[in-house]
């Protein structure tokens, strides 16, 4: 068991080394002048099938945020917040206008996630899991789109194909049990947030106020 989180542990780092979706042309002008110090996260909308997709990619959400240089509103805070107020799910949480949300909780931005794909697939020869997330930072002041991103992680990264057709289906009955006892797929949630929201990436977020590393992006 030891040895199965150790050799999971390193996994994950290796798969969070990967880079988000470029984009081109990006004008970070907006972004610039805006100079935000604060996010709030909005629950995720789902896209998927899995019903706990949303609340993976939400629980692990402020991690790579704070590290790049932001306060992140605490999401337990800010989902009880929107739960006494009668928003119960992010549909409703996304009609609430800019200036509201700014008024409620005093943030700069607003983060919203679009949990495009969640979940293991499984294949005779291959099994995966699957994240992909779609992001979009707006200026809560003005209502101007700052930045926006979409990364994807995949289990399937650091599965080996060699050793022919044996070696194959040994390998898929050895993924399909790992990925059938295992919740790997909030595992790769924690990756794609990494890759859609750490700073410093191609295309990705510029570095916070908070971060050593401000203003050199």
């Amino acid at each position: 068991m030891k040895l199965w989180k150790t050799c999971l542990s390193l996994g994950v780092l290796a798969l969070a080394a990967g880079c988000a979706t470029p984009s081109a042309n990006r004008d970070y002008t907006a972004f610039r002048e805006a100079r935000p110090r604060s996010v709030l996260v909005l629950p995720p909308l789902n896209d998927s099938l899995e019903v706990g997709a949303a609340e993976a990619v939400l629980a692990q959400v402020s991690y790579p945020l704070a590290e790049s240089g932001y306060y992140v509103f605490p999401v337990a805070v800010v989902n009880e917040v929107l739960r006494q107020n009668g928003v119960q799910n992010a549909e409703d949480a996304r009609a609430i206008p800019a200036d509201k949300l700014r008024d409620i909780f005093g943030a700069d931005t607003v983060l919203f996630i679009d949990v495009k794909k969640y979940g293991t697939s499984y294949a005779i020869l291959s099994s995966a899991s699957v994240v992909t997330l779609d992001a979009r930072l707006v200026d809560l002041a003005s209502g101007t789109e700052l930045w926006s991103g979409t990364a994807s992680a995949s289990s399937a990264e650091q599965q080996s194909s060699g050793g022919g057709l044996l070696g194959a289906l040994v390998m898929a009955v050895v993924n399909q049990i790992v990925e059938s006892t295992s919740d790997y797929s909030y595992t790769m949630a924690g990756v794609a947030d990494m890759r859609l929201l750490a700073a410093g990436r191609a295309n990705g977020l510029l570095y916070g106020p908070y971060s050593q590393r401000a203003g050199t992006d």
